[in-house]
């Protein structure tokens, strides 16, 4: 638990008393400055709880909102919870990394064309279903998210998009 504690906060070497009270200040040997670990006070316990709420509820969201795909005039509602849900289930791990840890990672050089092409398609399936009415359009942005969030989240699994890759190829062949 520890390894995964400090592989998902950025940190190598840190003081476990410091973590489990919170501080979010320490002061370096080699330097009088001051310097921020961590800005988010929840011990680690919280943290993992906080992930496990909010990912399973955005779970939860996006399967309700297949379900109201299917009721009548149920597309906006499927819309805006497959949307929501992914959201919820994207914005999680800010509990474990942080967000501000999230935003570097999400932005790094292998995963910069999926989180751009995720959030285009996020707002792109809320601008296709409340501005456009167009059903076939917010589908099809459902897909792309769907398509973006699997790549985005391969991104963080050694290997997997090759894996993916091969698989795909061999699927077409």
């Amino acid at each position: 638990m520890d390894k995964l504690r400090k592989a998902l906060s950025g940190r190598d070497n840190s003081d476990d008393q410091d973590e489990e009270r919170g501080n979010i200040i320490t002061q370096t040997e080699d330097t009088p400055l001051l310097r921020v670990i961590d800005t988010n006070s929840l011990s680690w316990s919280t943290r993992v709880k906080g992930f496990a709420i909010c990912f399973i509820t955005g779970f939860i969201f996006s399967i309700v909102g297949s379900a109201l795909l299917f009721l009548p005039n149920g597309f906006t509602l499927f819309a805006v919870f497959y949307t929501f849900g992914n959201i919820l289930a994207l914005s999680s791990t800010c509990f474990l990394m942080g967000p501000v840890n999230q935003c570097k990672k999400m932005f790094a050089k292998t995963r910069v064309i999926a989180t751009i092409v995720m959030i285009a398609a996020l707002i792109m399936t809320l601008i296709a279903a409340f501005v456009l009415h167009k059903k076939a359009l917010a589908l099809l942005m459902v897909l792309i998210q769907f398509l973006a969030m699997t790549w985005y989240s391969l991104s963080y699994i050694p290997y997997a998009r090759d894996a993916a890759k091969k698989c795909f190829a061999s699927c077409v062949e």
